[in-house]
């Protein structure tokens, strides 16, 4: 593959993952715009929407972050009304409140959208080959 905008860096994984990251990034932000929430907390919000009790330990295995990044998503959301935590012996669960229940459509209409955007640039075949490539990546490079 060549560079087609001369980037010294272009055939750096590290380089344009990031690239790609900012560029995934910017768009969903666009997108997600029609919610008012930043795209982590949305996707936060529709995994709890998706599964009332989830244990934050859960939560940031199906997201792929940090347990520390999802508790500050938590706290969040819980400042704001969206989101409670309940105690059950030495485990949290985390509830949706009614707020997060009725912005759910919204949430996933910005989702759809994301996706029909980058599909409509990708390709529908090349977007799916893509994320799952970069899912694969991502889990052999955990290791």
């Amino acid at each position: 593959m060549t560079c087609e905008n001369d980037s010294r860096y272009c055939s750096c994984l590290y380089y344009s993952a990031g690239a790609l990251a900012r560029a995934m990034t910017k768009m969903a932000e666009e997108e997600f715009s029609i919610t008012q929430l930043a795209p982590s907390y949305a996707f936060l919000l529709m995994t709890v929407n998706y599964k009332p009790g989830i244990q934050p330990k859960e939560i940031s295995r199906i997201m792929m972050l940090t347990p520390s990044t999802v508790t500050r998503l938590i706290e969040k959301m819980e400042f704001k009304g969206f989101l409670q935590r309940k105690s059950t012996g030495k485990f949290t669960e985390v509830f949706p409140k009614q707020k997060s229940l009725d912005m759910n459509d919204k949430i996933q209409l910005a989702w759809s959208n994301l996706l029909d955007r980058y599909t409509s640039i990708l390709g529908k075949a090349e977007s799916k080959q893509l994320t799952e490539d970069i899912y694969t990546a991502v889990i052999n490079l955990q290791k």
